[in-house]
């Protein structure tokens, strides 16, 4: 799994105009799976997820999880995470799972970290316009590949 990783003060995601899902402070988590992806991957991911120390305590200090500061987590799938852009100038989708292990892997992964965290979603495969007002800004990339 490919995923990025976004400290935000607030997030939503909109489809066709309506409201899907929004979160206050919190993570905006964009996930690609790949062909390659197991079960396992979706363990670890959830694990960094959840755990991933990226807020602030009063020291300054980035001590925090999304947990520990009473955030949320919105959780977009995001195949393009998977583009190979290593020539050309079209990135290329061919590591990315297909469509039906994409959104189970994803599905899956949300259900995980839902067990520990708030956790909303947006729309699989949809049209989805995301806002974010990002907070520090702190992103981070991860690739359970290397995990």
């Amino acid at each position: 799994m490919k995923i990025v990783i976004q400290r935000v003060l607030s997030a939503s995601c909109t489809v066709e105009g309506e409201s899907v899902s929004h979160i206050g402070l919190g993570l905006l988590v964009f996930c690609g799976v790949t062909a390659t992806d197991t079960e396992e991957d979706i363990k670890k991911a959830a694990k960094k997820i959840s755990g991933m120390r990226i807020f602030r305590n009063d020291a300054g200090k980035m001590s925090l999880s999304v947990g520990d500061v009473g955030g949320s987590v919105m959780l977009i799938s995001n195949f393009t995470l998977c583009a190979d852009c290593s020539h050309g100038r079209r990135p290329e989708f061919l590591s990315a799972a297909p469509a039906a292990k994409a959104e189970e892997y994803y599905k899956k992964l949300a259900d995980m970290i839902g067990e520990n965290l708030p956790v909303v979603r947006g729309v699989f495969g949809g049209d989805m316009r995301i806002s974010a007002e990002n907070f520090g800004p702190v992103t981070v990339y991860l690739d359970t590949a290397s995990l």
